[in-house]
């Protein structure tokens, strides 16, 4: 979703900074050209998001938008969910997006917008999904907060939250067949009867970031009607 975001920028004319921890990530700005730099690092580590701010600070001086969309999932029953996988999900889709907004916001120029990505699942109960949905229901907080915060500031925070979407992800982590079933169920259970494209979450962030422009401690749900009907 932030690589479909951050194309539809540089298409569009402008400069982007992406930042991830894995190989394919960094790779993967080469294919968006010379206005598009990618910087290693994980943003549960003060230490990565303060050499990524200065980074930045040096090459783009100042930022009109910033996608919040750092994240990382993984199923967690009840019963089973150990700390180490607790505070991992927390580490990085709570602690990791506000110290994100924290390091940056100082770039920010006036009438910039912030966008945090959350989830479905800060919406509605799902199985075993306890701990990622709580860390998505704690942004869901941020954005009404951090609003408060930058207003002073001239500058919006909101929220996009995706619902199911082809992300690709899915091929990676299931079996052909479980991955089969597990797609005919979100079907199933979607009002549109479909999964989303990255490329309708990218449009909805830069809408929040750009153009929303008397918008500001908002979620737009992105989920084809899942937790609205």
């Amino acid at each position: 979703m932030g690589f479909a975001l951050a194309r539809r920028l540089v298409d569009g004319g402008a400069r982007v900074v992406i930042t991830g921890r894995s190989s394919a990530t960094l790779d993967a700005a080469r294919d968006l050209g010379g206005n598009a730099l990618a910087v290693r690092g994980d943003v549960a580590s003060l230490g990565d998001l303060d050499a990524l701010t200065d980074r930045v600070s040096r090459e783009l001086g100042s930022v009109d938008g910033l996608f919040v969309n750092a994240g990382i999932a993984g199923a967690t029953p009840f019963e089973s969910t150990t700390e180490e996988v607790y505070d991992e999900l927390f580490a990085v889709n709570v602690k990791g997006a506000f110290f994100t907004v924290q390091k940056l916001a100082p770039l920010l120029r006036a009438g910039a917008g912030v966008v945090l990505t959350t989830s479905a699942a800060n919406a509605i109960g799902m199985l075993d999904t306890s701990v990622y949905g709580a860390g998505k229901a704690a942004l869901r907080s941020l954005a009404r907060s951090l609003s408060r915060e930058l207003l002073p500031r001239g500058i919006r925070v909101n929220a996009v939250s995706p619902g199911p979407i082809d992300t690709g992800i899915l091929e990676k982590t299931m079996t052909e067949e479980d991955a089969e079933q597990f797609t005919a169920q979100v079907v199933a259970d979607n009002p549109m009867g479909r999964f989303g494209t990255v490329d309708e979450v990218a449009r909805a962030a830069a809408f929040l970031a750009f153009d929303a422009t008397y918008t500001t401690g908002a979620e737009l749900a992105v989920d084809g009607g899942r937790t609205q009907l």
